[in-house]
């Protein structure tokens, strides 16, 4: 075993299937178009699949021909409800966007199969290929589990990893770090009650509007004195509506959503605990009753430190001095989350972005891919499985 090249992988037909994938997006858990043609490219390579009950996922099992642990790669399926508009010749044209690359993902995993499969009979162990629907806001990741993701080879996997694609980060530049490598996400749901009224005699009853204004403008300065800036929490106000139906009506009640970030589970529970007993109490202050729901999401996104310097050997090898280790984890959040709860691994970030530099920001209906290193990500995802199923990759003594 020498090691997977980018030439191993078949440009070509990744290429050919990710633009495919890209041009049909589906949102959500429920991706049927998605999923058939996974299916379909993974087709021939006898492998062991099992589809989702929940949820259109699509779960993998190659078999080596030699004994060994058991290795989990993953991939998410889902698309964003944005309207594109790249003008690529392959653009969606539904209302939906593989604005966070995960056609390339999907791809990429393809295509680590394909080169994993054809050396099924030297392969120490086993390899699982997760096809994770519902990354945008669903926890595909966390119903895969409970379906039996992490069991489906029959033994729990040693080490997973995941490859993530980034437009706005150069082209062949890998990105990872040890231990907290993205944020939780969570939702603070403020409802501000009051008691509407004559948009001109304001004073004949109690305006839940500047009530509202004023929670907003606390829930900042909340963050800015209260959060320890080492250990931070980004916390946003994201949406705001009123029942007021006319413009000289005064609104009965205010609906606010705060989307709140942090890196570890204390400064979370400050900010779950506190920030709604402040909008309580500053609602009481103007004679309006608020009720608040807190509504938690995707956990801190960790990558075990051992594998991490495993992984950090490999991307060594492979990318030199492109290799870039992060100082600080980012405020984004990832439902790759719930498997690194479970199993030790790593997330890794690798650089797409066009070399004209005309791409958009992730998540925008501007966001390009480049493409043309696809095999690379197949490659790397392959040589990730086969290092760690065969003990190496760990990092040379000092």
């Amino acid at each position: 075993m020498t090691g997977f090249t980018a030439g191993d992988a078949a440009l070509a037909d990744l290429v050919a299937l990710r633009r495919a994938l890209h041009a049909h997006p589906e949102v959500g858990l429920d991706l049927p178009r998605t999923q058939a043609a996974v299916l379909t490219a993974l087709d021939g390579l006898g492998l062991e699949i099992t589809t989702g009950d929940g949820l259109t996922s699509v779960t993998a099992v190659l078999r080596g021909g030699r004994p060994g642990p058991v290795v989990l790669l993953r991939s998410d399926m889902d698309a964003l409800p944005v309207l594109e508009a790249t003008g690529l010749p392959f653009a969606a044209a539904n209302g939906a966007m593989h604005a966070c690359g995960h056609d390339l993902h999907m791809a990429g995993l393809v295509g680590a199969a394909r080169l994993l499969a054809a050396r099924r009979a030297q392969l120490p162990g086993t390899v699982v290929f997760m096809f994770q629907p519902g990354e945008e806001g669903y926890a595909g990741g966390r119903l895969m589990i409970e379906e039996g993701v992490l069991d489906a080879a029959g033994e729990r996997p040693v080490a997973a990893y995941a490859v993530h694609v980034d437009c706005v980060t150069p082209k062949g530049r890998a990105v990872t770090r040890p231990g907290p490598m993205m944020s939780s996400v969570s939702a603070l749901h403020i409802r501000v009650t009051g008691t509407g009224g004559h948009a001109a005699y304001p004073h004949h009853g109690f305006d839940p509007v500047p009530v509202a204004a004023e929670i907003i403008l606390a829930t900042q300065s909340f963050v800015a004195r209260r959060i320890p800036v080492a250990d931070p929490a980004v916390v946003s106000v994201t949406r705001v509506s009123s029942d007021s139906a006319a413009g000289n009506v005064l609104a009965a009640s205010v609906s606010l959503e705060a989307n709140i970030r942090a890196l570890s589970p204390a400064t979370l529970a400050l900010v779950r605990d506190e920030l709604p007993a402040l909008a309580v109490t500053l609602g009481e202050a103007h004679g309006c009753a608020v009720d608040t729901e807190y509504v938690e999401s995707y956990p801190v996104t960790v990558n075990d430190p051992a594998e991490t310097e495993r992984v950090l050997a490999v991307l060594d090898e492979r990318y030199g001095d492109r290799v870039v280790r992060l100082p600080f984890p980012g405020m984004a959040s990832e439902d790759f989350a719930y498997v690194l709860e479970k199993v030790p691994g790593t997330l890794v970030f690798l650089g797409v972005r066009p070399e004209d530099g005309t791409s958009g920001p992730m998540h925008s209906d501007r966001a390009v891919f480049d493409d043309s290193r696809l095999d690379e990500h197949a490659a790397l995802l392959a040589e990730l499985a086969w290092r760690r199923l065969a003990g190496r990759g760990a990092p040379r003594p000092r």
